[in-house]
């Protein structure tokens, strides 16, 4: 399936590594999404236009054919395989669950009767649910909601927050901050193509493959995630 134009919807935020806020509107973005986007976009001789939207609004636009596929954080989860569906994944992450310095929390038992924020309808949401007696306190996707949820554990709104070891990333070793623990839930990613447009799923799957077996995809993993081992399970197109 020839190509020359790669719409892919995305919301604009700073969400470092995996995507910076755009200086231009979406003209050019960075991160780890972008570059491995960009690659399988030169692997179809294709150029990315990013259709920046509010992440409600990013599934139905692919659904409308208004964008190409959804590149932008999904997780390959059972209420969004309805909806459209997924390439083989281009990351995997585990779970982890940030508190404030010096929480005794070590475990899912230690959160009975604490709140726990999440986006909602998130896997992260689904692991928090989990956690017996924890009262989870589900985040609506805002163009910061990671910042949202930080913030709201820095002072007390709740007690600890949920997602992809990713997103702790650029916090460091922040002293504000713990990690509670890590659950190796292999949180698997993909790219969402409408459910009517099976070609263009595989054409992406074709590119995508190209990219992994290069070894591209592992040289990008590094340049933005050092701190990450990059998953062997990405090689085998789902997790172990």
């Amino acid at each position: 399936m020839a190509m020359q134009d790669l719409k892919l919807a995305c919301i604009d935020s700073h969400a470092p590594p995996l995507f910076n806020l755009s200086p231009d509107g979406g003209r050019t973005r960075s991160g780890y999404e972008p570059e491995v986007a960009g690659l399988v976009a030169q692997e179809l001789g294709a150029h990315v236009t990013w259709m920046l939207t509010s992440w409600d609004n990013m599934i139905p636009m692919v659904q409308r054919h208004e964008a190409d596929a959804v590149w932008c954080g999904q997780g390959i989860i059972p209420t969004r395989q309805e909806q459209v569906n997924f390439t083989r994944p281009y990351a995997i992450f585990d779970e982890s669950v940030l508190v404030r310095a010096g929480d005794f929390a070590r475990g899912p038992d230690d959160f009975s009767g604490r709140r726990v924020a999440a986006i909602a309808d998130s896997a992260n949401m689904q692991l928090a649910e989990t956690f017996p007696g924890a009262i989870p306190v589900p985040f609506t996707a805002s163009d910061d909601v990671f910042g949202d949820m930080i913030a709201a554990v820095r002072d007390g709104s709740v007690d600890a927050m949920v997602d992809d070891d990713v997103v702790t990333v650029p916090l460091g070793d922040d002293p504000e901050f713990d990690i509670a623990f890590t659950s190796p839930t292999k949180n698997a990613w993909g790219v969402g193509v409408a459910k009517d447009r099976p070609e263009l799923l595989e054409t992406l799957n074709s590119a995508l493959s190209r990219v992994i077996e290069s070894g591209q995809l592992a040289e990008v993993w590094a340049k933005w995630m050092p701190q990450l081992p990059f998953p062997a399970e990405l090689h085998t197109g789902r997790p172990s």
